[in-house]
């Protein structure tokens, strides 16, 4: 769902910096450029005594501009927007459409900081910041770019909350087996970063997110049931067939089953195979004993019947031989 993630949308996930925060940042940044400043004062002060009066003024606003103005301007292009006090309070500076910023807005922040924080002892940099709705000062506006922060509260970001009780086991009839991975992805994401999003951006992506699901399981989405509230409650359902699927706790419906009926369905009837047909077991022939005829298996009746001639008077049974009178 590459098309959601839009110009709009990340620069909704920009948090802007409050005062308190931004002040703090800048008395760190101050107290560091002077301490420099300071050492390198001093340092200048005993490696030029030999100079004159004037020389060595030259020298001190130089110093004065190159520390407390060019160092700041060169460590924020360098280090993309984060000075050593903003480092520590988890702040940056920013372009006003999210991107990192460059030169020529280090320079602009800086030039205008002179005078709006040290000529003005910050009094014009806190007033603007107050007033604006995003905390910005001057040089924000003038540069537009924006401090914000890089380090946010920790939340439930991977909770998906769940749906409505009323729409509990509503779209338990859906066909869920056309909805690809990617737009299940987008929907938790959604779901479980809506609370940082902006009310109306929100509800956009809610209704384009519920537009394409609907699309894939080929069911409108009910006009009484707010987009944010059917995504929740087609995701629980999906997490609660899947749970079936799983540990068999109950029977899936009819688009919730994967495979044939009676087949890897934890509630379908186990089926006892039908029983083979008893084999007797072999057993070895008997022989007659020489001398002796053998003793036929047949029962009477199939034994007379099927006897060949019959018998003669005066005849041995089993030999053919009559006597002679």
């Amino acid at each position: 769902m590459s098309e959601l993630v839009t110009g709009e949308a990340v620069a909704l996930e920009l948090r802007p910096a409050r005062l308190p925060s931004r002040a703090l940042a800048v008395l760190l940044d101050l107290v560091a450029a002077m301490a420099v400043y300071v050492a390198v004062t001093i340092a200048l002060v005993v490696s030029t005594a030999s100079l004159d009066e004037a020389a060595q003024t030259a020298l001190s606003i130089a110093t004065f501009v190159l520390v407390l103005v060019g160092v700041p301007i060169a460590v924020e292009t360098l280090s993309h927007g984060r000075s050593l006090g903003k480092l520590a309070c988890g702040l940056r500076v920013v372009r006003d459409d999210g991107g990192p910023i460059r030169f020529r807005h280090a320079l602009v922040r800086g030039l205008i900081g002179v005078i709006e924080i040290l000529m003005t002892f910050g009094i014009v940099a806190c007033t603007a910041s107050f007033v604006s709705a995003r905390g910005r000062r001057l040089g924000d506006v003038f540069a537009g770019t924006l401090v914000v922060r890089e380090r946010i509260p920790v939340t439930r970001t991977g909770f998906v909350p769940p749906p409505p009780p009323w729409l509990a086991g509503r779209f338990s009839g859906l066909d869920l087996s056309a909805v690809p991975d990617g737009l299940w992805l987008a929907v938790r994401q959604y779901l479980t970063r809506m609370q940082q999003l902006d009310p109306q951006v929100g509800w956009s992506m809610a209704v384009r997110l519920a537009s394409d699901l609907a699309e894939r399981t080929g069911t409108p989405v009910p006009q009484d049931v707010p987009p944010a509230a059917y995504l929740a409650a087609v995701v629980q359902e999906r997490q609660a067939r899947e749970s079936r699927r799983a540990f068999g706790g109950g029977s899936a419906t009819s688009s919730d089953r994967a495979t044939p009926s009676g087949e890897g369905s934890p509630s379908a009837p186990a089926t006892a195979p039908a029983p083979s047909p008893a084999v007797p077991p072999a057993v070895p022939p008997v022989v007659p004993p020489v001398g002796r005829p053998e003793a036929s298996s047949r029962p009477p009746e199939q034994e007379r019947s099927a006897e060949s001639p019959q018998v003669s008077a005066g005849e041995r049974p089993g030999t053919g031989f009559v006597p002679p009178a």
